[in-house]
């Protein structure tokens, strides 16, 4: 059961509360989430419950961004304004045995209880119209002989025989007829005999529809429970709605929505900037160190990075180090195999869509979601051929329109749309470029650089001091099947040191 609430000059009020719940216990769990600072969205607490009032206890929001439906939606999960009591569905059922049944069970019992209970309702009412009827024959023999009638009663012995075997009738009609009064034969007319067994005669062709019909009879049970509820039913006093279950705000819920850029160093270490404007190559690197990837997003979210070994981390984006310094060390939050060293920190929708693939040239798509983990050892992502590197992780802005261009060591591009890269989990993925095994193995040739391209964005291709600029229509000579080799770029250019996009 959950407390009623409603809103009034944007304080939340709540009116009712669940059965046996106090409105001063609920006051004091949610001052005690205050003073833990557990609950930031609240300004103020106040109970203004009177005789006029019952219960009126005041929620006022720190301002009008609040969230209510996500405050109450903890409030309901963290303390009493929510309340679950237990039931004993131990019964009795049609069998005469007790058991715990479920609601299901119950309400099937019960029905086919009531089926058979107005089954024998219906049979017991036919069974009085047939003798009813089978009466009002006997005496409708009796008016149209009366006079008879009358002269067997007065001179016979055995008046009830005779009137059996003079008229033929039943010893239940001669019965009924000897014991119909002297003063009621004038009020035996034949019409209202008539018009009486013209009514039992319907009634009981009703009830021998009703009989033979069992969709008929749960009909006349649904229809009988309708009347008794406007007869005798009244309105809930716990009303039933349809809503989401509670759910507690965890720590980033509860944590201000700021822009965030973090910045990861090729020695791993880590740090997050205030804004999405920050010159990140042009920040304090430790002596030997330097820039390795960046990450935009929101203080409130989740930071995922990825090890050389293919393996991602979490951390919550709130608790990294200020960028007004030069970070720390990942290697203090989490346990990486011997060796791994930090290649990618992405950050994301839970739904938000990741390029990940090796210089072996596979790769697949995952979702944002999947490489959330709590394990301080990492989790398995991306299984990495022996030999193989890790390449800079790719955000995907748009599925269906954007395509992938894939660069070799020697050159070799290959161009193909996103909708043919695989989407996992984890795993291995899809070849995405092809390069010839034995110069994968030798290490001759491999793939140096994977990104995503849209339409309105251009390719910039750098080899030296030179570079080249191409949008999708230049790149469309390159397009290939996926997992064959690509065509080599121009001479000049197929020594790439640096590949960027640019909007």
């Amino acid at each position: 059961m959950r407390a009623i609430y409603e809103r009034e000059d944007g304080d939340i009020i709540v009116t009712a509360l669940p059965h046996q719940v106090s409105g001063a216990r609920v006051l004091e769990q949610i001052a005690q989430q205050m003073l833990a600072k557990k609950l930031p969205m609240v300004d103020d607490l106040r109970d203004e419950s009177d005789h006029e009032n019952p219960t009126r206890l005041v929620i006022v929001p720190r301002s009008n961004r609040v969230d209510v439906e996500a405050m109450m939606g903890h409030l309901f999960a963290t303390t009493d304004l929510e309340k679950t009591y237990r039931v004993n569905m131990n019964v009795i059922g049609t069998n005469g045995r007790p058991q715990v049944k479920n609601l299901k069970q119950i309400m099937q019992e019960w029905i086919a209880f009531r089926v058979a209970t107005v089954r024998r309702r219906l049979e017991w009412r036919l069974d009085k119209v047939d003798k009813r009827l089978h009466i009002l024959e006997g005496l409708l023999i009796a008016f149209l002989n009366l006079d008879e009638v009358i002269r067997i009663v007065r001179y016979e012995d055995d008046p009830k025989a005779e009137l059996m075997k003079t008229f033929r009738i039943s010893e239940i009609q001669a019965e009924a007829i000897l014991e119909t009064k002297l003063r009621n034969l004038a009020k035996l007319e034949e019409m209202k005999i008539r018009q009486e067994q013209e009514e039992l005669a319907k009634e009981k062709q009703e009830l021998e529809k009703l009989l033979g019909s069992e969709r008929r009879i749960k009909t006349l049970i649904k229809n009988e429970i309708i009347e008794d509820v406007e007869a005798y039913g009244d309105d809930r006093r716990s009303p039933i709605t349809s809503r989401a279950a509670a759910r507690a705000l965890d720590e980033t819920d509860l944590v201000p929505s700021e822009a965030l850029t973090v910045v990861l160093s090729s020695r791993g270490w880590v740090r997050a900037a205030k804004g999405h404007d920050i010159d990140v190559k042009g920040l304090s690197y430790k002596s030997g160190d330097g820039f390795q990837d960046m990450a935009q997003g929101k203080s409130n979210q989740s930071v995922v990075f990825i090890d050389s070994h293919g393996r991602s981390y979490a951390l919550s984006a709130h608790s990294l180090p200020s960028a007004r310094g030069q970070g720390e060390p990942l290697t203090g939050r989490f346990k990486p195999a011997a060796g791994a060293e930090f290649i990618s920190c992405l950050m994301g929708r839970d739904d938000e869509l990741f390029l990940l693939s090796t210089s072996h040239g596979y790769g697949f798509i995952c979702r944002f979601e999947d490489m959330l983990t709590r394990n301080k050892n990492g989790k398995a992502l991306i299984s990495i051929s022996k030999g193989a590197s890790l390449l800079t992780a790719i955000a995907i802005r748009n599925l269906d329109e954007d395509a992938i261009a894939s660069i070799t060591s020697e050159g070799y591009i290959g161009v193909l749309d996103l909708k043919s890269v695989p989407h996992l989990a984890k795993g291995k993925g899809n070849k995405i470029l092809g390069v010839p095994p034995k110069r994968l193995i030798s290490g001759e040739e491999s793939v140096i650089y994977t990104v995503a391209i849209s339409e309105k964005q251009k390719l910039v291709v750098h080899s030296g001091k030179k570079y080249k600029s191409m949008g999708l229509k230049d790149l469309e000579e390159y397009r290939i099947e996926r997992g064959k080799r690509g065509r080599k770029l121009p001479r000049g250019y197929q020594s790439v040191s640096a590949v960027e996009v640019t909007d």
